[in-house]
């Protein structure tokens, strides 16, 4: 017996919201094992180059997923239908490891995420001519508050500017067209085969630089967390192209917000850094609007969705 039209609406609609929830879930994931690749970076980096550490971090990337994927176990985990938008979004993502781990140097962990939640508002401005995923004018405004939550932050034209802010926006320019990629590239390819290229072609983009800042590590400890960056790279990565293969960019873009907490514990607990008031409040700022995002993504659809 077919089900009523409406029944099959209903039942459609919740599959969806469901998936959209897992995406969230695996979002949460995601941040979380960045924000602990970003902590051990920003600690290598007070022994070696920025470089370096970013090209190491793919090194093991690519060691560590041979072992687990490898041509054996996963037939074909290599080839790609998109190679120029998988080479280009290697690119994309090198250059935001580069950038971040460049702007941790001098940042605090909460000061350089926050200046990189810029990335949902790229998103969302660019998804819609590049994905076709068009957000309402509500949403489209909460994302311009939290960009104005990062400008609390960086205060430019107000006391000392740091340059690392810059660099830490190239971070978040970089990110979103990378999640827009990811997007992309996420109807074509397999998740393991994505994660597999990006740190393939991140490491071959970076190692013509090596030769100029390469500085053996110190000890055992150092090559450990080399390693370990590797692996959380590896995972976090590849939950992110999971959480992309299930709701569109825009809506996955907001919940990077809860990196900052996340970030916030790491600095505290490794380096002692405390978040100044200007952080804090930019961070209540950037918060709140990842949290109404979540709201409206909880609040069943009407027909005013449209400026929502």
């Amino acid at each position: 017996m077919a089900l009523p039209l409406d029944r099959m609406l209903v039942d459609d609609a919740q599959a969806a919201r469901r998936l959209r929830i897992i995406a969230i879930s695996l979002m949460f994931g995601a941040v979380g094992t960045f924000s602990i690749l970003d902590t051990t970076a920003k600690y290598l980096s007070s022994y070696e180059s920025p470089l370096q550490v970013a090209w190491l971090r793919y090194v093991f990337h690519v060691v560590f997923i041979s072992i687990l994927l490898n041509p054996w176990s996963s037939p074909g985990i290599w080839r790609t239908k998109k190679p120029g938008m998988q080479f280009l979004r290697s690119v994309l993502l090198a250059g935001t490891t580069v950038f971040n781990f460049s702007a941790l140097q001098t940042l605090q962990l909460d000061q350089a995420i926050t200046v990189s939640f810029t990335t949902p508002l790229l998103v969302a401005i660019f998804a819609g001519p590049i994905l076709g995923e068009w957000i309402g004018l509500k949403r489209m405004a909460a994302i311009g508050v939290g960009f104005l939550g990062v400008l609390v932050v960086t205060r430019p034209g107000v006391g000392t500017f740091e340059m690392a802010y810059l660099l830490a926006f190239s971070n978040a320019i970089c990110g979103a067209f990378y999640n827009i990629a990811t997007r992309f590239v996420s109807a074509y390819d397999s998740a393991k085969t994505s994660i597999a290229i990006t740190g393939l072609f991140g490491a071959l983009a970076l190692a013509p630089i090596m030769p100029f800042v390469w500085h053996w590590p110190e000890s055992g400890w150092i090559w450990g967390l080399h390693i370990a960056t590797g692996a959380m790279g590896a995972f976090g990565h590849y939950l992110l192209i999971l959480a992309h293969g299930r709701a569109p960019a825009p809506i996955l873009a907001p919940f990077v917000y809860c990196e900052l907490v996340f970030m916030t514990i790491t600095g505290w607990l490794v380096f002692s850094d405390v978040p100044d008031v200007w952080t804090l409040a930019g961070a209540a700022v950037v918060i709140g609007a990842g949290l109404y995002l979540l709201l409206k993504e909880r609040t069943p659809k009407t027909q005013t969705d449209i400026v929502d």
